[in-house]
């Protein structure tokens, strides 16, 4: 990892589970990413730590619901994260070391409610950046929330369209902010590109469509689309970084390393990149072989709307595979969090 660094791409831990992320600054990430599912996945792995925490939440807010619970954590989980953070946040004067709090998953229509939860989540601490979804309404949240100098991430993502749009509505969002007199020198918006999203979406349509593809292919296919979309945020200069996310092989580290970007890796694929072989080498402007993405393109119309950047409209995100996959995976992990808190609920007593 220290060679990925040096090599000019930063990389965050995709967890904001304490003790890896810990060890994750120890090793040099300077940055961590979470959402409502990765922090139950923090309170699975350390129970013995969280469940008396939501016990006493639930005890101290008796008129509280199991949605407010789940927040109190989400803010007490996340504050704490934020704090292991500080250090690199100050070293750097305040252009890294953030952490990313998404905002309520069922939000996702709403613009309105996702600004305001969104402010919310920011004033927890200095150095948050608050993830929306890259689908219309979480869109204009993000615009708005940077016209406010809130630093953004968006999520749900995992097309060039997609990162196009959102960098131009940071740049509306940047330029509001500098004509209402607010210091923008260390807002650092970032606009991810879950990688192994976007293959894995190929792959189920290989297998609905059944459709004669060497797997192994689809595997480039998102990086086909990361390399295209980083091609045209230098090429226009944007003032967002790319971030990518969601492994699902060493490509989506090894195929992108050199460039200006955001790599945020889970815990156990960071650790074992570090005890791996794979030569640690500047790829991120080789292209991906054009035998490759002619099969992509030939054989996946969704490669095509993700590669190019006018392959959808913005009335298309939500209804684009992986995104409609990967908001159910939100949703239904919103819905396995809130049973935790449920049964702490019924069960305090008993």
């Amino acid at each position: 990892m220290q060679q990925t660094s040096e090599l000019g791409s930063d990389w965050w831990n995709d967890s904001n589970d304490h003790e890896e992320l810990q060890h994750a600054v120890n090793e040099g990430a300077v940055g961590a990413t979470s959402n409502p599912v990765i922090t139950c996945a923090a309170v699975n792995n350390h129970p013995d730590i969280w469940l008396p925490i939501i016990d006493k939440m639930i005890e101290s807010n008796s008129a509280g619901s199991e949605d407010d619970i789940l927040w109190d954590l989400i803010d007490e989980v996340g504050k704490k994260a934020a704090n292991i953070l500080r250090p690199v946040y100050k070293k750097t004067d305040g252009l890294k070391g953030k952490l990313s709090l998404q905002v309520n998953p069922k939000f996702y229509r709403n613009a309105g409610l996702m600004f305001e939860q969104g402010k919310y989540l920011a004033s927890l601490a200095p150095n948050i950046a608050v993830k929306c979804p890259a689908l219309p309404a979480g869109i204009a949240a993000l615009e708005k929330l940077t016209a406010n100098g809130i630093c953004i991430n968006a999520t749900v993502s995992f097309t060039v369209p997609q990162a196009v749009q959102v960098a131009e509505a940071i740049e509306r969002g940047l330029d509001q902010a500098e004509q209402d007199g607010i210091n923008i020198e260390k807002l650092t918006p970032y606009v991810t590109i879950m990688v192994g999203r976007i293959d894995d979406h190929l792959k189920r349509v290989k297998q609905s469509e059944n459709i004669d593809v060497d797997p192994e292919i689809i595997d480039w296919a998102s990086i086909a689309v990361f390399k295209n979309a980083y091609k045209i945020f230098q090429k226009r200069g944007y003032r967002s970084k790319l971030l990518a996310a969601a492994f699902r092989n060493h490509k989506h580290w090894s195929e992108l390393v050199g460039g200006d970007i955001v790599i945020s890796m889970p815990y156990e694929w960071w650790n074992k990149f570090n005890a791996s072989d794979i030569e640690v080498i500047n790829r991120i402007n080789d292209p991906v072989d054009s035998e490759i993405t002619d099969k992509l393109s030939n054989n996946f119309n969704d490669f095509n709307r993700a590669f190019n950047e006018n392959g959808m409209t913005i009335e298309e995100f939500e209804f684009f595979g992986a995104s409609k996959h990967t908001m159910d995976t939100f949703l239904d992990g919103y819905d396995e969090f809130i049973q935790i808190i449920r049964s702490r609920m019924i069960n305090r007593n008993g």
